[in-house]
């Protein structure tokens, strides 16, 4: 590579992120339906066809962003996850939850964006889906290595058995219906929960909501067929 294409690939990488950067502040001031790439562009100081050559349109910005906050929270879920790489499932299920609220409490705007209202006129497509998954597939990484041992069995009714076994045979054949079907709905909890926080549902409700989350993030793992430990009474 010579000096000088490097030096352009690293000016573009770096007009890129000044891009992204602005684009976040807007977020935060404005919410998802009024970013514009005309605002960006006066704010850094841009004519708007340049910014153009880097994003042809809003909706590539609104994708780039949030490929960027789904990557940005698997992150933080691998590494807590990591970290308790030692620990039985059950722990390992806490620590992901809890860095998952974490990264929501840090950082609103962006749980916002990927988790909150649709932005109106815009349809995410097919590449965000990967960095989408990250999350989903640590809580199915942690019950897969459960059911290795003892996992109890979810109930399932009779009337759903024809979805749960779709559901299982497109995300994990290795797994029971009855399992992935609780894995589904406590993933959707846990985001509810976090959601609930994170836009003021809680307010004059829950007040202890650190307890109160590790305590619902607990009966999650429930659900699924993780035996949680209990503490023991405080002393």
């Amino acid at each position: 590579m010579s000096t000088a294409h490097g030096a352009r690939a690293r000016a573009r990488i770096e007009v890129t992120a000044a891009i992204k950067d602005e684009a976040r502040r807007q977020l935060a001031a404005e919410g998802a339906a009024r970013l514009s790439l005309r605002a960006v562009a006066r704010e850094l100081g841009m004519v708007s066809s340049a910014l153009y050559r880097y994003f042809p349109s809003r909706d590539d910005l609104l994708t780039a962003l949030i490929i960027d906050a789904y990557d940005s929270l698997g992150e933080c879920a691998e590494a807590a996850h990591d970290a308790a790489a030692d620990a039985g499932p059950p722990q390992r299920w806490l620590a992901v939850c809890e860095a998952v609220r974490g990264w929501a409490l840090e950082r609103p705007h962006e749980y916002a964006l990927i988790y909150g209202s649709p932005v109106p006129g815009y349809t995410a497509p097919e590449t965000t889906v990967p960095a989408a998954s990250r999350v989903g597939l640590l809580f199915f990484g942690i019950v897969r290595d459960a059911y290795r041992g003892p996992l109890a069995k979810p109930p399932l009714p009779a009337d759903l058995r024809p979805e749960a076994e779709r559901m299982a045979a497109d995300l994990a054949p290795d797994l029971p219906p009855e399992t992935v079907t609780a894995l589904v709905a406590a993933w959707a909890q846990l985001f509810g929960l976090v959601g609930f926080e994170l836009f003021g549902q809680f307010h004059r409700v829950v007040e202890d909501r650190e307890a109160f989350f590790r305590h619902a993030a607990g009966q999650l793992a429930h659900g699924v067929g993780l035996v949680y430990p209990q503490r023991g009474p405080a002393s």
